[in-house]
């Protein structure tokens, strides 16, 4: 019975997450297009199955990665090894970036209009390569990212320095690479923070932080995805100069 509250209590705080989008689209349509909404009924199994899923997902959240990210941090820091803490931070971060199903979207979309430019061949091998490179090339960045953010943590540096310096690099990079990667290079930004890599980076970081005597979780627990949106720019931007 308590089972059955909690989750059609979830149901409703999924529903009243979306009543804005909903009453924002349905404003539009009816009052200022005023135009009927197509297909209400499609439409409306659709926003059901949306608001079941986002309850899965944030519940799945709630019961699997925080407490996963948050032990593995807790169980890296109890054992003192910097190396391996790193290693996992890398991999964390490479792993989740490359399976975030916006930057796959992004990547291929971004395929498909450089092949019409016709910056590279337009064959589905090249297509791919394309694709893929830009995908590794992201995740790459985003596991140096969260490599340098665990850095920070254990060091307990300030974190403005460092996002000022690398908003400085971004700057620089766009007044040297090519204006045909610089948009793709802003949006790679952002679709790493989705909803793969987000849950599992937050909770290494407020984990790490609250491990380490002398650091505070809400001070130094965040900002690791700050570091995961700014470095793909950059890489992004130098890996349209070298091809």
């Amino acid at each position: 019975m308590k089972t059955l509250k909690t989750m059609w209590s979830a149901v409703f705080e999924s529903l009243r997450d979306l009543l804005p989008i909903i009453v924002v689209i349905g404003f539009f349509q009816l009052a200022v297009l005023q135009q009927p909404i197509p297909n209400f009924g499609e439409i409306a199994i659709g926003i059901l199955f949306v608001v079941i899923g986002l309850t899965l997902f944030v519940q799945g959240l709630n019961m699997g990665l925080f407490p996963i990210g948050e032990t593995m941090a807790h169980s890296f820091a109890s054992k003192g090894s910097i190396f391996w803490l790193l290693c996992f931070a890398f991999a964390l971060g490479f792993g989740t970036t490359i399976a975030e199903p916006a930057l796959i979207a992004v990547a291929n979309e971004a395929a498909i209009v450089a092949a019409e430019g016709q910056l590279i061949e337009n064959s589905q091998q090249s297509l791919a390569s394309y694709a893929d490179g830009l995908r590794i090339t992201v995740a790459l960045s985003v596991g140096f990212a969260i490599v340098l953010g665990v850095f920070r943590i254990i060091k307990g540096w300030p974190i403005q320095y460092l996002i000022v310096v690398g908003y400085v690099g971004v700057v620089i990079m766009t007044l040297l690479a090519p204006r045909e990667i610089i948009g793709i290079a802003y949006d790679s930004g952002g679709v790493t923070t989705s909803t793969i890599t987000v849950p599992l980076v937050t909770a290494l970081g407020v984990g790490l932080a609250s491990s380490i005597k002398g650091r505070n979780p809400m001070v130094d627990g965040f900002g690791l995805i700050a570091f995961a949106s700014l470095t793909p720019m950059i890489f992004v931007m130098a890996y349209g100069m070298v091809i």
